[in-house]
């Protein structure tokens, strides 16, 4: 891993001795699109001179550590074959996994040794199937496998073209998302195609568009392929005349200029190296010329061309879509007809997905699924169904959820339940052999309601806890009991989202609604039944902002509310003009204008508000420009 220009900035400004919150305003203030030369002016943002001499050795250190490396980083599961033992060409070394070893070198310099590297995909998606299949096996009473979900179901597919899904593999961005309604998978290889359309090398070679239209209307898919060559008509047909996948395109470039299998081959490879500047220059000039020996038109020639310089930007090939896919549908599955195991494996298998448990838990609970509290008396480390009189299970909330605890202290609070009920906090604390702070965590998450009674009973108790030490100790004198007023709401939540990072009473959005009205901000709900064109306001917490490289700098910000999500368009112009609401709210109001295609529905936005300071000491998160 090597310096980049954050990294850079804060461990030379530590080094310097500036103060952390100087470090922490500058870096805050940056974004990965941000050019070198724009420092100076982030530095005169948050009150630095850029002139002055230790801010011009801050800047001009951070400029000669960028791109050195900063720390060896490794595959989670993979391996090198080699001729003789690896070690006569590089030093091996342990790495911080047990039994695994890590080489200095990167995989270019792999690639370019002509070594073989064989990664073994470790996807988290995999753990959560498992884990809700296996649930949601034991609660039907008989073991449910991944074959064992029908491949046509139509609910599941109905959800999907609905974009019903959050926490679905692949599937859950905000661009998928926004693709599932315009595409409307009906089958398997919608999925394999959805999967792969939503990439550089599809949006960058204009396919999208065309293969959208081809879809939409099969009479004008049937014409366009009937203008194209037969051989690559051949190749193309499955996807409706355009190039979407990496074996395509190294098919055309047999088929149409000419390529032999190993020069084909030499192109897959400079597709899959994508992150290399202008390793795809060599093969268009290849491609014209064949092109042109066969007779193929110039429009035509270039318009290839582009579609191949495209994927040099990341392009996805049929094989990894296909297993892509066959994922997506599972987890879609799992979601709709199990939705209480799938929200339980996702919590216990995070970190992972593009949400966190906060929207994961809101998401479910519009769903109707319901969600208990962690507690002492109930929850294991990790999250589990529980029957109940309902006719569906509920989800209790493991311990791992309390941030802080330790995994040892939920499992030894896990063993001793299992023996005998907590009759006290004290015989909580003995039995569990948990230390202060850890019951001083419990409390804090409203996880001792059970023995204590609520939030502030609860840390009171603990402050009183004695533990018996050895047989000289002597318990203290027995204190009343003091009854103390449980919190306000606002209170419990802030608590909330401070121990756990999400609640599971009101919305905070729920409790400012009044003032929100006040001010004219809408409900995402509203959004569905407000027409294309209107002028409107959102407000929500941002979840997510994303910035991708195919979006002429177009900035995507994802809201939620009490009701869902908020989809928002920032343009590059309202993005420099408006950076630090941008980039630094946790509370966003965003005046706009409403877009609508069939069931998608954005804000383009016109302004920004910084809301932050509405939520008082309320602490949220956002998942921002992966």
């Amino acid at each position: 891993i090597r310096y980049r220009t954050r990294g850079a900035v804060r461990d030379v400004g530590r080094a310097l001795g500036f103060s952390p919150e100087q470090i922490s305003a500058l870096t805050r203030s940056m974004a990965w699109w941000d050019k070198r030369e724009q420092l100076p002016a982030r530095l005169r943002d948050i009150g630095l001179d850029p002139d002055s001499p230790r801010v011009v050795k801050w800047l001009a250190l951070t400029e000669q550590l960028i791109g050195f490396p900063r720390h060896l980083s490794q595959h989670v599961g993979g391996f090198i074959i080699s001729e003789g033992p690896i070690a006569r060409l590089v030093p091996v070394e342990n790495a911080a996994m047990a039994e695994r070893s890590v080489i200095q070198w990167d995989k270019e310099d792999l690639e370019s040794l002509g070594l073989l590297k064989v990664d073994v995909l470790a996807l988290g998606m995999l753990s959560v199937i498992r884990r809700a299949l296996a649930m949601a096996g034991e609660r039907r009473g008989a073991a449910l496998e991944l074959d064992d979900i029908p491949p046509k179901d139509v609910a599941t597919f109905d959800a999907l073209c609905d974009a019903d899904s959050i926490g679905v593999f692949q599937v859950e961005s905000r661009a998928q998302m926004a693709m599932l309604p315009r595409l409307k998978p009906r089958q398997f290889y919608d999925l394999v195609v959805q999967v792969a359309i939503v990439r550089p090398g599809p949006i960058q070679g204009d396919m999208v568009h065309p293969y959208l239209a081809r879809r939409n209307d099969r009479t004008m898919a049937a014409r366009e392929l009937a203008r194209l060559p037969a051989p690559v008509r051949d190749v193309l047909e499955r996807t409706l005349g355009v190039s979407i996948f990496q074996e395509q395109v190294m098919k055309l470039a047999e088929v149409a200029a000419g390529f032999t299998p190993g020069e084909a081959d030499e192109l897959r490879r400079a597709m899959a190296s994508w992150r290399r500047k202008g390793h795809m220059q060599q093969f268009k000039e290849k491609l014209r010329i064949g092109m042109k020996e066969r007779g193929y038109p110039v429009d035509f020639s270039e318009g290839l061309c582009r579609q191949i310089e495209g994927f040099g930007e990341y392009g996805f090939p049929e094989s990894h879509a296909a297993s892509f896919a066959l994922l997506a549908y599972a987890s879609a599955w799992i979601k709709r007809h199990e939705p209480e195991a799938f929200l339980a494996a996702l919590l216990n298998s995070q970190p992972m997905g593009f949400y966190r448990p906060a929207q994961l838990i809101q998401d479910a609970r519009r769903h109707g699924v319901q969600v208990l509290p962690a507690d002492v008396s109930h929850s294991d480390w990790e999250s589990r169904l529980v029957a109940d009189a309902a006719p569906r299970p509920a989800v209790r909330l493991g311990l791992r959820e309390i941030k802080g605890l330790a995994q040892a202290a939920g499992e030894h609070i896990e063993a001793a339940r299992r023996q005998a009920p907590f009759t006290s906090l004290n015989d909580l604390a003995t039995r569990a052999g948990l230390s202060r702070a850890e019951v001083d965590r419990l409390a804090a998450a409203d996880a001792l309601k059970s023995l204590s009674g609520h939030r502030r009973a609860a840390l009171w108790a603990a402050s009183g806890l004695h533990r018996q030490g050895d047989l000289f100790d002597t318990a203290p004198p027995k204190e009343e009991c003091v009854a103390l007023p449980a919190q306000a709401e606002g209170e419990s939540l802030i608590s909330d989202y401070a121990t756990t990072g999400f609640t599971l009473g009101r919305h905070p959005l729920a409790l400012l609604r009044t003032r929100l009205s006040e001010r004219r901000f809408l409900r995402a709900s509203d959004l569905l039944v407000t027409g294309h064109g209107a002028l409107v306001r959102v407000a929500g917490i941002v979840t997510c902002r994303q910035r991708p490289g195919t979006a002429s700098g177009v900035v995507f910000v994802t809201l939620e509310d009490e009701t869902g999500m908020n989809n928002i368009i920032v343009y590059s112009t309202l993005a420099e003009r408006q950076r630090r609401e941008l980039l630094g709210a946790h509370f966003l109001g965003v005046y706009g204008q409403l877009q609508r295609e069939g069931q998608v529905v954005h804000v383009l936005a016109k302004r920004l508000v910084d809301l932050s300071d509405w939520l008082h000491d309320l602490t949220t998160k956002s998942r921002d420009f992966h």
